[in-house]
């Protein structure tokens, strides 16, 4: 099967135990010619890029089958249309089978097809894009794999609690005889202190060490098979040199040595208990994004032929108008229609206050509709709404590997080996040393149970999937897991003035009337002629009367002027509007104690005047965004130099550079001039770029680290590694602040796995720890790492630091 040109697979992969796993599938992959793979223990996920003469998708699944792991195919339940004889399901058939990792069988006289697809290889999308394009209609009848993959999850979950259970059941007489041993209650000496009697020790042991422990025996053969070791090597090897030395001793009836089955079963027991933690405390590390898929609507109200209809939001197409009533979750993005209402946008921007929505605003997928009724036409359905992006965005980031996590998979790839090689090491020594097998080999097995490199695979992963999975809760989407590592150490934030500090759009900031007129005169007789204009400045003189709450007649003879100017007639009176030039040319100059202060405010004047008399002049400009001069102050809290560049004229970027709190700026930058100043703003350390248009591209492409605002172009947010849902230069400060207290994590369970072997092995070297008690201290190691992980989700937006 061949490879397209940039072939990419995001494969989840089952059966991975510990770091090493990992380690040895991403060595097994890169072996493959034409493959670069990543495989990330902390999501399950192995990340690969197949050159076009590469390995194809079965040598690929053959060779993590072969390691011992498995890529878990899903099932897709189609309801097909458009066949019409046997002939159209043998063409559908062979259509959805040439995809990769897709295997289907369609039913003609049923109308459906059952398609078993390998997530990573193929989606359903583009299952459903290719039975289009072969001229069928084919709708899920599942709605949502992934609450089926939630479910299937749970029962593995179930499963292996009951093992649990049973386990621990078996182990309990076992943890009875344990507290007599180490309290003296049972009598002195540890051969005085077995109450059990040897052969039901082996009774109880025996299920639980070949049944219940049946996983790591096999986990273990997988991995030895592909030429690595991992963490169900050293559990199997462990219990099973207790076990099978007790065994030893009761067959041969060796009553001057002590039996292990109690270590060899209540390892197993408690290694079982950690992992059963561990799991259920990373589902939670994904609830972030859990939360906002369940927020989408299963249905939508739909029009169709004359009435509203509630149908599945997976038959919603783009296109289709859809009606929100008071309180609905928006089902799919859409433009509105007709209607006035407000949207609560908090779960995609983080911004708790409703945004106002009429004909002609977005809505989007997972928002919730105020009071009001909206009819909307739908323009981005499945994956293509904002929250799929999100949700993409997200798990991109999650399965990325920043530098940090370079360090500790160097160190899980020889880990197991090496701890193998210490318990050699220590047995041999014991035994030399002490002249004794038993304590020679309880030594070796702590040595051997000790050990975790769970907890160093662990420790990134977690803390990266907590802290992306908040960080969308709050707006700020990371493309990678690399970005998010530089956004710690930004030291210069380059900003774009227009649309990131500014509005984008020009409003009136200030209106100076002749004496003897009234201002709402002036700014109710200029928004009566500038009603029948399109030009910007036109509508920003619109809005300004609208929102004082003025009122006025219709202009009529309404006339524009090349660019100049407009004029018209209101109420009888002739009315000319535009430059102070374009008004001199009509013999109505202003004078400059009008002009002059509004000139010296870098304001654009648009003067007015009425029946060949000049009234008055209203300042425009591009406003700073209410939030900027705020979210400036705290960057430069942060420790954060920043400059702002802009194309625009200097006394413009010197007014909102003032109103900003910037001490820095550049003026008059054309758009190809933005990356070289980016460049050399360098020196200065790391450098990153916030930008919202098109021309900002190349700038935001030449940043260290840059951030795109999410009502920008598609381009610049395709630049950029980190996009700003919500327009606002303060989400900038909340991600370096995400980005420092992640990273803060990310360092934290670093030093506790490290510091855990590092102090634990030695320890368990030298005798000092019983081997239930290290199975236990391994245990909860892990799931130490990923609690730690969990506290991030107490980071808010609008903190400093």
């Amino acid at each position: 099967m061949g490879n397209e040109p940039g072939t990419r697979y995001d494969l989840p992969v089952s059966g991975m135990s510990c770091a090493a796993c990992a380690t040895r599938l991403e060595k097994v992959l890169n072996r493959l010619p034409g493959i670069s793979a990543e495989v990330n223990f902390g999501t399950g996920k192995a990340r690969l890029a197949a050159a076009p003469d590469g390995a194809g998708a079965p040598d690929i699944l053959a060779a993590i089958r072969k390691a011992g792991f498995d890529v878990a195919p899903q099932t897709l339940q189609l309801s097909l249309s458009g066949m019409s004889c046997a002939a159209c399901a043998a063409r559908i058939e062979k259509v959805v089978n040439r995809l990769p990792g897709v295997e289907g069988s369609v039913n003609f006289a049923a109308e459906s097809a059952r398609v078993r697809y390998v997530p990573g290889l193929s989606e359903p999308a583009v299952i459903i894009a290719a039975i289009h394009k072969a001229g069928f209609t084919a709708t899920p009848v599942v709605a949502r794999d992934r609450e089926a993959d939630k479910l299937r999850k749970e029962a593995e979950f179930r499963t292996e609690l009951r093992l649990f259970w049973i386990s621990a059941l078996l182990s309990a007489p076992f943890l009875v005889q344990m507290v007599g041993m180490f309290s003296g209650v049972l009598g002195a000496g540890e051969h005085h202190a077995e109450w059990l009697p040897r052969w039901l020790q082996g009774l109880l042991a025996t299920p639980v060490q070949f049944w219940i422990g049946r996983r790591f025996y096999k986990g273990a053969w997988s991995s030895l098979r592909g030429g690595g070791a991992n963490m169900d090597v050293l559990v199997a090897l462990g219990t099973s040199v207790a076990y099978f030395f007790s065994l030893v001793v009761v067959v041969f009836d060796h009553h001057d040595l002590h039996v292990y089955f109690e270590a060899s079963a209540s390892i197993i027991t408690l290694v079982l208990l950690g992992k059963l933690l561990e799991a259920r405390a990373r589902a939670r590390t994904s609830a972030a994004i859990e939360a906002l898929l369940r927020l989408q609507p299963p249905t939508a109200w739909v029009e169709q032929d004359g009435a509203l209809q509630e149908v599945p939001v997976e038959r919603v197409v783009a296109g289709m108008v859809f009606v929100l009533r008071a309180g609905d979750s928006v089902p799919v993005d859409g433009e509105v229609l007709s209607g006035e209402s407000s949207a609560d946008e908090a779960m995609l921007t983080g911004e708790s206050v409703p945004v106002p929505k009429k004909t002609g605003d977005k809505v989007f997928a997972a928002t919730v509709n105020g009071d009001g009724v909206l009819r909307c036409r739908a323009t981005g359905v499945g994956t293509e709404t904002l929250l799929a992006g999100i949700v993409r965005l997200v798990e991109q980031a999650q399965g990325g590997k920043p530098a940090v996590q370079k360090l500790a998979d160097r160190i899980a790839a020889i880990f197991v080996p090496t701890v193998v090689a210490i318990a050699a090491l220590t047995f041999v020594a014991w035994w030399w040393l002490g002249g004794e097998l038993a304590p020679a080999l309880v030594n070796a097995v702590a040595v051997l149970v000790i050990a975790c490199p769970c907890a160093l695979g662990l420790a990134t992963p977690t803390a990266v999937m907590v802290g992306t999975g908040q960080g969308a809760r709050a707006g700020i989407l990371v493309r990678n897991a690399e970005a998010l590592e530089l956004a710690e150490k930004i030291a210069v934030l380059a900003v774009d003035k227009t649309g990131t500090l500014t509005e984008g759009r020009p409003a009136v900031l200030d209106v100076r009337p002749l004496e003897g007129v009234a201002a709402n005169d002036l700014l109710a007789v200029a928004a009566a002629v500038e009603q029948a204009s399109h030009h910007p400045l036109a509508k920003a003189i619109v809005d300004a009367a609208q929102a004082a709450g003025l009122q006025w007649s219709l202009a009529n003879a309404v006339q524009t002027s090349g660019g100049k100017g407009i004029s018209g007639r209101v109420d009888g009176r002739g009315v000319w509007i535009g430059s102070p030039e374009f008004l001199a040319g009509q013999g109505a100059e202003l004078p400059a104690n009008v002009l002059q202060p509004l000139l010296d405010a870098a304001l654009t004047p648009v003067c007015v005047a009425v029946d060949g008399k000049p009234w008055g002049a209203l300042g425009l400009a591009d406003p700073l965004r209410a939030g900027s001069k705020a979210a400036v102050t705290r960057l430069q809290a942060l420790g954060v130099r920043v400059v702002m560049l802009t194309g625009d004229h200097p006394a413009v970027a010197a007014r909102i550079a003032a109103e900003a709190g910037i001490t820095e700026y550049k003026a008059q930058v054309l758009p190809g001039e933005k990356a070289a100043a980016v460049e050399a703003l360098r020196g200065s350390g790391r450098v990153a770029m916030v930008g919202d248009g098109i021309n900002d591209a190349p700038a935001l492409a030449a940043a260290d680290v840059s951030f795109a605002i999410g009502a920008g172009s598609d381009v610049a947010i395709e630049a950029a590694d980190l996009t700003l849902v919500r327009n606002d230069l303060n989400s900038v400060a909340d991600a370096i602040s995400l980005s420092r207290t992640t990273l803060g994590k990310i360092r934290q369970n670093l030093f506790f796995a490290f510091i855990y072997n590092v102090l634990g092995i030695p320890a368990a070297a030298l005798g000092l720890l019983n081997p239930v008690i290290a199975g236990a201290a391994m245990a909860m190691s892990s799931v130490s790492v990923v609690s730690n992980s969990l506290l991030l989700r107490r980071w808010r937006p609008g903190k400093s630091d």
